[in-house]
């Protein structure tokens, strides 16, 4: 039986549309974060708190798949994978311009769950230099488009 508010009991977590992805210390994603503040590469339009929020939602997604919390690997491939770290292809801003608005936001929460559920799980297993190296080649391949 739980005796703390939020444990789950049994063997698997709860798992359907909506629920996310659970895993251990997760709030810790947050603080991660904090390390980048300032060093996005940033196009008119985009917001900083935006990009962090929406890229902890896929961090997140990377680490339940291991079963443990989030590390800064998991922040980076998510970084990464967006070309939140490098002066992105035109195309590439464009589109995570209008999937990543109002991550931060107190509504935020559905425009993060798409985000970390766009993302394939295959892509989510590579190490973030695999994924800053496909998405040099064409970065439409490692977010499954």
């Amino acid at each position: 039986m739980a005796d703390r508010p939020g444990e789950v009991v049994g063997d698997e977590a709860p798992a359907g549309p909506g629920l996310g992805c659970q895993g251990p210390d997760q709030g810790y994603a947050l603080k991660l974060a904090q390390r980048f503040a300032g060093r996005l590469v940033l196009a008119d339009g985009e917001r900083e708190d935006d990009a962090l929020a929406g890229c902890c939602a896929v961090a997140l997604r990377r680490a339940s798949l291991f079963g443990r919390a989030p590390v800064m690997h998991d922040l980076r491939l998510a970084l990464e994978l967006f070309g939140f770290l490098i002066d992105a292809d035109a195309a590439l801003v464009t589109w995570r311009r209008a999937r990543f608005a109002g991550a931060a936001g107190h509504h935020g929460y559905h425009v993060k769950l798409r985000l970390a559920d766009l993302i394939p799980a295959d892509t989510l297993r590579l190490t973030p230099a695999a994924v800053a190296e496909a998405c040099s080649e064409n970065w439409r391949v490692p977010l499954g488009l």
